[in-house]
């Protein structure tokens, strides 16, 4: 689970920007929190991110996500870091780009560190936090030193690993990379816990199909008014694929491995035999019988309904991947849905939610007909606003006198009372005198 995600000089972020899933003393909806009687710690399972367009909301998906390259991809020895500062400020050189997490594992809390310019990594350090102490497993110094914690000092294939890191690459890549199993568990948050979806994903969970995901989303379908009875699969010709293609896959594809090629239509090998098929819907004719359609003949609501579908059925736990506990990051979640059906999406998915639950779901969204304490407590809604300079804050609702238990927060926000709003001037603005 993310505890906390705090960055500073990542695109419009100029300084330090601090996003917490930790629990206020908001009473509504407790009974839904993550307990974590060890620590104590109480984590929230939701965050919806509001603002204007342009005020940043994008930016902190894409701050997860070039965190999770880093982590996950590494950098190649001969390549820039893909950061992007702040660039609306007036330094000659832009100032190192600082992230740092707060990670519940295992039910073991840890935080790491990292910073970074283009050029190379000035500083990494990985804690791992107990009820009463902080251990320090290892600290990255600017002069690419590294300083391990007393018991793994002894490890001499830590130094071989350290000494050879690229200023580059982080080392808690390197050393997964070379084995180092200690390590992994953070590794692996970063590459299989944590799940970015931004709006031009489309999910490979029906390129690869989990039974589990498979039969809840033909469950579900049917009852969100799509008009959709259920998907199936057709199988095509391979001759249609294309000679040089099928001998490259032929050569490469192992069995029961699938690759897929362009949209929801994939090849996998079977027995030995390679199968190409495509992914259809079915709907309900007159009579009762069903008829085949083309995905691509759906509407953009019903193909992003179906795209979201697997994300929401892991985080219910349905899954044996989902009971691990999931981190879905969605960017524009309302994007081309209706407002009924986002909520219904939400709702499904916090009706499961409770005190051993471990996946969280953390949204950004114009939908204000979501800002609902009904649906959400205030320390479950953010907000991101830019300030003169273009830079970028982002806080918590709950920060807020305005944000009372008894108050209209969408009335409160729409009439700007709470920030993260456009500032819109167009009166008049066509009866103005053209220049000339």
């Amino acid at each position: 689970m993310l505890i906390r995600f705090s960055f500073e000089n990542w695109m419009s972020f100029r300084n330090r920007a601090e996003f917490s899933m930790l629990a206020s003393q908001e009473r509504k909806h407790n009974a839904r929190l993550a307990r974590i009687r060890k620590y104590p710690l109480r984590l929230l399972p939701i965050a919806a991110i509001y603002g204007a367009n342009a005020a940043g909301k994008s930016n902190f998906f894409k701050a997860l996500e070039f965190a999770r390259n880093l982590v996950v991809n590494g950098t190649r020895p001969d390549k820039k870091i893909l950061v992007e500062p702040f660039c609306l400020g007036c330094e000659p050189e832009p100032p190192p780009s600082a992230f740092h997490f707060e990670l519940l594992i295992n039910e073991q809390v840890y935080a790491y560190s990292f910073t970074v310019t283009r050029e190379k990594v000035l500083e990494e350090t990985l804690t791992e936090i107990t009820p009463h102490q902080e251990n320090i497993l290892f600290h990255r110094h600017d002069n690419g030193d590294i300083k391990f914690e007393t018991t793994l000092a002894k490890d001499q294939r830590l130094d071989f690993v350290a000494s050879g890191t690229q200023p580059n690459k982080l080392f808690l890549t390197n050393a997964v990379e070379q084995r180092i199993d200690l390590l992994r568990p953070v590794y692996d948050w970063f590459a299989s816990t944590l799940r970015l979806v931004d709006p031009s994903v489309l999910f490979s969970d029906y390129t690869f199909p989990d039974p589990m995901i498979w039969a809840a989303v033909n469950s579900i379908l049917p009852r969100l008014d799509t008009g959709i009875a259920s998907l199936d699969k057709e199988e095509l010709p391979l001759k249609n694929m294309g000679w040089e293609l099928l001998r490259q896959i032929e050569e490469s594809l192992p069995e029961g491995e699938a690759v897929p090629l362009g949209t929801r239509f994939v090849i996998r090998r079977e027995n030995g035999n390679l199968k190409a098929e495509k992914l259809i819907s079915l709907h309900y004719r007159e009579d009762g019988a069903t008829v085949p359609m083309e995905i691509s003949q759906e509407s953009d609501g019903t193909l992003r309904a179906l795209d979201l579908l697997p994300a929401f059925i892991d985080l219910a736990g349905i899954t044996a991947a989902g009971k691990a506990g999931k981190v879905y990051v969605i960017d524009e979640i309302d994007r081309s849905l209706h407002t009924l059906l986002t909520r219904q999406l939400l709702e499904m998915y916090l009706s499961e939610c409770s005190g051993t639950t471990r996946s969280q779901l953390i949204a950004t969204t114009h939908d204000v007909l979501l800002m609902d304490q009904e649906l959400l407590r205030r320390d479950e809604m953010w907000l991101t606003e830019r300030d003169h300079s273009g830079a970028t804050d982002i806080f918590s609702i709950c920060e807020y006198a305005e944000a009372k238990d008894d108050r209209d927060l969408r009335k409160s926000y729409l009439q700007g009372r709470l920030g993260g709003i456009p500032k819109i001037f167009l009166q008049g603005v066509l009866n103005e005198p053209k220049k000339t």
